[in-house]
């Protein structure tokens, strides 16, 4: 267990494929619920069970762009095997949820029960899912394969601060 008993801890979760402003903006709530945001990339294993199609970058290159974004506190990968133990590892005190994120939800009450983890579960809202929502964006940046695909958005201190 990660002691950060001084700080009010956000864990969020996702694939951040293709990082977008609806990413950005996802992160930029979660840290508002509280002092410190841990965010939890989804590792290349888990995204292609769970979406059936393997990431647009791979996992590192997912982390790298999440812990570039000024919001983010710490990024990490999450487990191979047990998909909730940075949650045991880190006891948040509030597990941010985007609103279209179903994926490892379900068990989450029961698990914050049975572990004696006091957090809160708070769904975020959407910001513009009819434009950013990477299903959407990862089409038109790769209209055909043998087209470059662009280069995804930082999420800077610049960004951060508008």
């Amino acid at each position: 267990m990660l002691a950060l008993s001084d700080k009010k801890t956000v864990m969020a979760f996702g694939t951040f494929d293709f990082f977008h402003a609806g990413h950005e903006n996802y992160l930029k709530q979660a840290k508002e619920l509280g002092d410190f945001l841990v965010v939890v990339v989804a590792r290349d294993s888990t995204v292609k069970k769970v979406k059936s199609a393997p990431p647009l970058w791979n996992e590192k290159r997912r982390l790298k762009e999440v812990s570039e974004c000024a919001f983010v506190d710490k990024a990490i990968l999450g487990e191979k095997d047990d998909k909730y133990r940075v949650i045991k590892k880190f006891m948040p005190q509030i597990l941010a949820l985007g609103y279209d994120q179903f994926a490892f939800t379900y068990g989450l009450e029961q698990l914050l029960i049975k572990e004696k983890i006091s957090a809160e579960i708070v769904r975020l809202k959407p910001f513009k899912e009819e434009s950013f929502k990477s299903s959407i964006l990862k089409k038109s940046a790769v209209p055909d394969s043998r087209q470059p695909v662009k280069k995804p958005r930082k999420c800077t201190k610049k960004l951060a601060n508008k």
